[in-house]
């Protein structure tokens, strides 16, 4: 997840994105994996962050808490929810600061400490990369205003990722319902269904859509990767753009959705569901 924020002597906007920004004249931030996650006797992983825009940036690293809508938006918050538990004052980072020169790597080491002392139950927050300005020396870039007031807009850009620690079993479920097919436009179809999760700690994994036609003829149509359900939510929407294919039918045949972890070994099967189609869109 990625947090914008633009500042200046009137206000301050903030825009929370799902997926990838450019940091603007902070060069451009690789991060890998994009998601940390401690469970059974593991202890201490790391994240490899890669500079690789054309300019030097400096990030100060920290850490955020993040509630989930049901749309899947985020929102940043400073007290837990419900049934919801902060990770923050249970994990180290080293360093907390870096500065990266184009093409250039760090990795950042993360230790979980007194997991021990942990009820059962997941907890989670979110590591914050903030791009800082680097600044210049005084002279290199000053303008003479002739009349007026100036004002400076100075960009402020982040980039998150969920740290989470898991503590005992884990008896989380998920199913999946209200699965429709509607036009956005003259050109494509989307795919509306609604994620339900039940249990102690959150759901992570990808979506694959399949058009099986009345002939049995079975193509895929859409791959969503790292779709997730955060505790304490019980339910989250999804959209899903469909793939326009030639020969494809979107008013015939069946859609079967499959809902598995995402792993470079085999992926376990989470939930799955089928939409019989028609003309009725």
């Amino acid at each position: 997840m990625i947090i914008a924020k633009t500042k200046t002597s009137l206000s301050i906007l903030s825009v929370l994105l799902l997926l990838s920004v450019r940091l603007m004249a902070q060069g451009d931030l690789l991060i890998y994996p994009k998601r940390v996650s401690f469970e059974g006797s593991a202890r201490t992983q790391q994240i490899s962050l890669s500079n690789t825009g054309k300019d030097t940036a400096r990030y100060v690293i920290s850490f955020i808490q993040i509630r989930m809508k049901e749309d899947g938006k985020f929102e940043q918050i400073t007290q837990p929810d419900s049934g919801q538990y902060f990770s923050d004052k249970h994990v180290r980072i080293f360093p907390r600061a870096v500065t990266l020169a184009p093409n250039e790597g760090q990795v950042i080491k993360i230790q979980v400490s007194q997991s021990n002392k942990l009820l059962a139950g997941e907890y989670r927050s979110h590591l914050y990369f903030r791009a800082v300005n680097i600044e210049k020396p005084l002279g290199d870039s000053i303008k003479k205003e002739t009349t007026g007031v100036s004002v400076k807009i100075v960009p402020v850009f982040g980039f998150s990722i969920p740290v989470i620690i898991r503590i005992g079993d884990n008896d989380t479920k998920v199913s999946l319902s209200d699965l429709k097919v509607e036009k956005e436009d003259s050109a494509s179809s989307v795919l509306k269904l609604q994620f339900h999760r039940t249990g102690n700690m959150s759901v992570y994994g990808d979506i694959s859509v399949q058009h099986i036609s009345d002939g049995g003829k079975i193509t895929q149509v859409a791959h969503v990767k790292g779709i997730s359900v955060y505790s304490p939510n019980k339910r989250r929407d999804i959209k899903i753009d469909l793939e326009n294919k030639p020969g494809l039918n979107y008013h015939a045949g069946k859609l079967r959705v499959i809902y598995t972890t995402s792993t470079e070994a085999k992926p376990e099967k989470l939930a799955s569901a089928e939409l019989t189609l028609s003309n009725s869109f």
